[in-house]
């Protein structure tokens, strides 16, 4: 007999993962507002630990259609039914670093969606290898790339001026994604290694079972908080978009 004294369920209590992927599409969609070559995609989480180290992101092209494509039912469906969507997969264990470095990520698989769109071969060796095609994709997205002698043009970071561009971006980033993927213990994530990993990560990182120790970033009147070079805040004011009030860093 089925127990009736136990509280219903809440939908608060199961909306975990989506308030995350939503934040994350809320940025892709920032980034086409600047970008607008870039298509809709689907947006993914999982699991990122592979042989060799953690994939961060990777941008997959044509991976999703309507499930009545080519079906008796895709007229009736109509011009949805022939549409196909690129796939942009998320690790979780990656969101264990600092919302704006996940917005690097996002910039890094934007640069090779880019790439995509234009037929330009940005990499090779199933994707491991970012060739010069892909450094300067990477700039025109707003990111800088550092090369690897086995990855390429992989290593990613993003300057101060794109941390600023997407601020607002970022600090939803920070507010949605309250949950990392632990796999078998919290991860730290240390300086990129030169193990090739599989294409589209936004540098493979080694995995160290050790608790993240996260840093205290600049708040804003209403509590909200973003992550931004101390250096880059003190050249002028970043107002929240919800209170008006500036971030400011507490020492």
């Amino acid at each position: 007999m089925a127990d009736n004294t136990a509280p219903a369920p809440r939908h608060s209590d199961t909306a975990i993962a989506s308030p995350m992927i939503s934040a994350l599409e809320h940025a892709w969609t920032a980034i086409r507002a600047n970008h607008p070559e870039l298509p809709p995609i689907v947006i993914i989480m999982g699991g990122g630990l592979v042989p060799g180290g953690l994939k961060l992101g990777h941008f997959a092209a044509d991976r999703w259609g309507h499930r009545e494509a080519n079906s008796d039912n895709a007229l009736d469906v109509g011009a949805d039914a022939a549409k196909v969507y690129a796939e942009l997969f998320v690790g979780g264990e990656g969101l264990a670093r600092q919302p704006h470095e996940i917005m690097a990520t996002l910039l890094h698989e934007a640069a090779h969606c880019l790439a995509h769109v234009r037929g330009i071969q940005d990499t090779s060796r199933q994707g491991r290898w970012h060739n010069r095609h892909f450094a300067a994709l990477a700039a025109e997205v707003g990111i800088s790339v550092e090369k690897d002698k086995s990855i390429g043009y992989s290593i990613t970071s993003i300057p101060d001026e794109t941390v600023m561009t997407y601020i607002d971006v970022i600090a939803t980033l920070s507010a949605a994604l309250v949950h990392v993927r632990k796999l078998p213990s919290m991860i730290s994530l240390t300086a990129p290694t030169p193990a090739p990993v599989g294409g589209g990560d936004a540098g493979a990182l080694p995995v160290t079972p050790a608790p993240v120790r996260r840093r205290p970033g600049a708040v804003c009147g209403c509590g909200r908080e973003v992550h931004i070079a101390r250096a880059a805040l003190a050249a002028g004011e970043i107002l929240c978009g919800l209170c008006n009030e500036p971030f400011a860093y507490a020492d």
